[in-house]
């Protein structure tokens, strides 16, 4: 979406440090990628510069992309896996490599002087990918579509498994017959939780807990809705469901501000919706909401790592990031080639209002995992 809403105000008397206190994310080790004749210096996410935090210039509608670039740059467990891939010999074959591209962007940001770089080559590789610029792209959209070019482009397997173990979602989706109790059962992954601002009955959801709860909420399905019964042969009333199976390190979850009216005019959905900046899924769903044999459940706690944040119309918007260093525990706000420190009260300023369209909305939000092994 466009250019323009910069940082707030109110927070741009302090200017990044994101620097030397940052490297202490991971233990020091500087491991390198071959490139030719050449290496590429280990590279633990943009926080980990020398230099303070680098932007990225808009070149086109490109804040979406920017924004999510930023989020993924500055997970250190994501940047772990990015410079251990396989660079790939031949030279097309680079330019076609979003992961490699996406490599040699960190270095080009590491080494860069300036407050922020340009993206083209990254940008000309995704066009080969058609993803190209001045497109209005939704962030829940592109968010998928870039995860799954580096997916399907790194091509050593356990680390492609290390990605799909770092963001996906495990979920069994189920149905049962309320007339011969008959359950079917499918098992399916996911890499955003798609979350209502509104309940079943429109009504407005009041926090992101209500709004989790509610999307593994069972549903009946009556009437029009009924379900074909194998066991019955013939359309009955059915209970769908969700069950939680098994959260990622990183976890995305995508609220559904865009709406598509009967017209084909889509509209946003601007109240209010606050997040927590710490998540306990064990007090926030049922037993009856989470798989039997689910895993790991004593570690589904989660702290606020990022927030994509849209501002405007659905129609016309802007994109920018607000993410928390893993190592200071600061936030910044990444705004195109423009980065700055700010507050959790800023933050909190993307929770939404519904007196004020324009105004900025949370529209991803990333938590990370507590105390990681």
């Amino acid at each position: 979406m466009g250019q323009g809403i910069g940082c707030p105000e109110k927070s741009r008397k302090s200017e990044p440090a994101l620097n030397q206190s940052m490297r202490k994310a991971e233990d020091g080790e500087e491991e390198a990628v071959e490139r030719g004749d050449k290496q590429l210096r280990a590279l633990h996410g943009v926080a980990d510069l020398n230099n303070g935090a680098i932007g990225l210039y808009n070149l086109g509608l490109s804040c979406c992309l920017n924004s999510l670039l930023q989020v993924f740059f500055m997970n250190t467990h994501f940047t772990v896996i990015l410079r251990r891939i396989r660079v790939p010999i031949v030279h097309i074959e680079q330019k076609k490599s979003v992961p490699y591209q996406m490599l040699l962007l960190l270095e080009q940001m590491q080494r860069s002087k300036q407050r922020a770089v340009y993206p083209q080559e990254l940008v000309r590789c995704l066009t080969l990918h058609n993803l190209k610029l001045f497109v209005q792209y939704d962030a829940a959209q592109l968010f998928l579509s870039l995860w799954n070019l580096i997916k399907r482009q790194i091509t050593d397997g356990q680390l492609a498994d290390r990605l799909t173990t770092l963001y996906t979602i495990r979920v069994q989706e189920y149905l049962v017959c309320q007339k011969c109790s008959i359950e079917t059962k499918r098992d399916s992954n996911m890499l955003t939780l798609p979350l209502p601002v509104f309940n079943s009955c429109s009504q407005r959801l009041k926090t992101l807990e209500d709004s989790l709860h509610c999307f593994f909420q069972p549903e009946q399905l009556t009437d029009n809705n009924m379900c074909l019964c194998e066991q019955c042969e013939r359309k009955t009333p059915c209970l769908q469901g969700t069950r939680l199976t098994c959260l990622p390190h990183t976890l995305t979850l995508h609220l559904k501000r865009f709406y598509y009216r009967k017209s084909s005019w889509t509209q946003k959905i601007s109240y209010s919706l606050p997040f927590p900046q710490s998540l306990d899924f064990n007090q926030i769903l049922t037993q009856e909401q989470c798989h039997p044999d689910a895993k790991e459940k004593a570690d589904w706690q989660y702290d606020l790592f990022g927030v994509v944040a849209h501002s405007g119309l659905a129609s016309f918007g802007h994109y920018c990031a607000y993410i928390r260093s893993l190592t200071e525990g600061k936030w910044y706000c990444f705004n195109d080639s423009s980065v700055c420190q700010v507050s959790w009260d800023d933050v909190k300023c993307t929770y939404g209002n519904s007196y004020t369209h324009w105004g900025e909305t949370a529209y991803l939000l990333v938590y990370m995992r507590k105390n990681p092994q």
